[in-house]
Parts: structure tokens; sequence; C-alpha cells
């Protein structure tokens, strides 16, 4: 098998922590002795073993002269666990195939470093525009944003509720399950005052998945939030935050007073920003319209996950996925690539990037 073989095997291995390891990156490793894999390991879980731990403690002594495949740069400093470098050092590991460097700024080229000043020889770049995809959110929270995940139910005609405002159910039950599996994955879920009022929604993954996420309010006024909601009634179950211009804040103190943290934004960018000091590296957007346009205008949309069922609704008033101004150049809209089907019941999900 060649190097670029091996370290698809290290990213399948990787993508395996998605959801539990975060704000960590998911990697994985694999060690090859005389062309025979000896040991395969992954990232499981945030604050346990690293990948290269894994892998060379399914090696043993058979790592001795072997090559080590690995989706990213070993860290060279101690976090929540010790050095990765050292124990590759320690291992017997002759040579090291990275996807990528890291661009932690403890590590950064350093744990490569260290390798080669140890006689490892260490190449980088192999599977790498791969590896930078598996971990796209993870270098989006270096960079200070959390990465935006956007998702919504439509009918086929493009419509997310009838002119009256019905919106339950547009997609069927495997569908819904499915989008318990994605929020189970992210690190907050969020909706705008709207769609709060009209659906007074729970945000939460049944049954419950990896992670629980914190459940965030959008409000530029906090009109109407003066009652009781689901999202206070079960703030012992997961975390409950409004996003808000500081000025709204006396209308919320319902809100404060049962134990919600009050975020004060005022911008789509500003609270990326607040949430990637928070370590909050997926950030889920499942709506209204109006929230979701505020998200594209400010280009701020990453992935999306779009359910479409077989039906049809019509109407002007009937409201769409994506609502304010829009763009007004086709030349200028959002392109996915990298697309995935799937056929859920009758229904179908459509799954892309940002170009």
């Amino acid at each position: 098998m060649t190097d670029l073989e091996h370290m698809q095997r290290a990213l399948a291995l990787a993508d395996r922590g998605r959801g539990f390891v975060e704000p960590n990156p998911m990697v994985g490793a694999v060690v090859v002795r005389d062309g025979l894999v000896v040991g395969e390991g992954w990232h499981e879980r945030y604050g346990q073993a690293h990948a290269e731990v894994n892998a060379l403690r399914m090696a043993g002594e058979a790592a001795r002269g072997s090559t080590l495949y690995v989706t990213l740069e070993p860290c060279c400093h101690f976090g929540k666990t010790p050095p990765c470098t050292d124990l590759v050092i320690r291992s017997g590991v002759r040579r090291v195939v990275a996807a990528m460097l890291d661009p932690f700024p403890q590590v950064a080229g350093q744990g490569a470093a260290r390798l080669r000043e140890a006689g490892i020889t260490f190449e980088v770049g192999v599977g790498e525009l791969a590896a930078r995809g598996l971990n796209a959110p993870y270098l989006k929270r270096l960079r200070g944003k959390s990465w935006v995940v956007a998702k919504w139910a439509m009918t086929l005609d493009g419509k997310i509720a009838t002119a009256s405002g019905e919106s339950k159910w547009i997609t069927g039950a495997i569908a819904r399950q499915r989008v318990h599996e994605i929020r189970g994955k992210m690190d907050a879920i969020l909706v705008g005052r709207g769609t709060l009022i009209a659906d007074d929604p729970l945000l939460t993954a049944r049954p419950a998945g990896a992670r629980t996420p914190a459940r965030i309010v959008m409000t530029t006024t906090g009109e109407g939030m003066d009652r009781s909601f689901k999202l206070l009634e079960t703030i012992q179950e997961a975390p409950v935050m409004v996003a808000a211009p500081p000025e709204v804040f006396p209308r919320l103190h319902n809100w404060k007073s049962a134990g919600a943290e009050l975020l004060p934004v005022r911008t789509v960018m500003e609270l990326l920003e607040l949430l990637a000091t928070k370590r909050m590296t997926n950030l889920l957007v499942e709506g209204g319209s109006g929230v979701l346009g505020s998200f594209l205008a400010a280009d701020e949309i990453d992935e999306v996950f779009a359910f479409v069922a077989p039906k049809l609704f019509g109407g002007f008033a009937a409201p769409s996925p994506i609502g304010r101004s829009g763009i007004s150049s086709i030349q200028d809209c959002l392109i996915l690539t990298d697309i995935k089907t799937e056929i859920l019941g009758d229904d179908l999900l459509i799954h892309g990037r940002k170009s």
C-alpha cells in the first residue's frame, strides 16, 4: 500500500471522533512496519489518549523501525495529556508521515522539529487537502470564529411552512431522527426569536448524542420573550443562552433569573467570535429564515444540511428557508461543494460545504 492509502485509513479512523473530541481536532493514526499494519488508533474522546498513543499502544514492540501515519502533526506540549512526540521517540518509530501541521500555537511546527531533532524522518503533506477538510471547523475556531452548520427542512417548492405558518411536520420520522443525530455532535444550537415564539422548541438531541449542545436564542429586541418557554423549563438538562444587544437585557430578566447566560452581541460576527472564545467549535443554526438570512449576509454559513420533502405548499406568503434581502446577483451566491445526498424514507437530505 502507498503512503496515501495508509493516510486515507488514518483519516477514516479520525472521523470516528466527530462530536466526541471537540474542541480538540479529530486525529487518526496508523503504524506500518515492513508493509504490514501493526497498530491503529484515533482520538476517541476529549481529555483521553491521542491517536498516536492508541496506535502505538496497539503496535507495542512492533513499532520499532516502523512508519507512523498521522492526520495531524503530533503535539509537543503538556495539555490534558503528555506530549505525543515523547512517546513517538521512545517507541522507536523511524519515520512519521503527517497529513498537515497543526496551527495550534503551542504546536505549529514544533512537534515536527522535535521529531527531526531526535533523528526521526518527518514528512508532511500526504492527504493534506482531505485532512484540512476533516478539521475545517477546528481550523476556523483557531482563526477566531465558530463553524456554522445551517439546517432546514423544506418542501419540493422550497417552503419551510404554509402561508398560515404551519410547519409540523414537513419531513418524516426518519429525517427528523437524522436531525437529532446531527444535533448530538454540535456545541450549540441556535434559533431566532421568531422560531422560539412560533415553535417553542426544546433544541435537544433525542436520544442524547456525543455532546450536550447549548441552546441559543438570537434576538435584537427580546420582544415576546417575557413568558415561559420549554428552553427555560429544561434549563437543568442543557445550557441556555440568549444573544442580544446589551440594551435588550432588561427585557430578558426572566431568562437571566432562570439561569440563562446573556451574550452581549449585535452581529453574527460578534456571536461567532464570542462562541470561539468559549471553545465552541460547531454551531448549528436551525432558523428561522430571518436568522439564516443574517448568517448568509455575513457570509458565515460553512455547511448545509437541507432536508427536502416530496410535498408542495405553494403560496407567495409561504416562507422559504433563507430570508432577509438575499443576493442581487447570481455570481454572488453561496456555492456548495462536496455534495452528498441521502434518502431518508420519502425525504431527501442534501449536504454540502461552502466552496
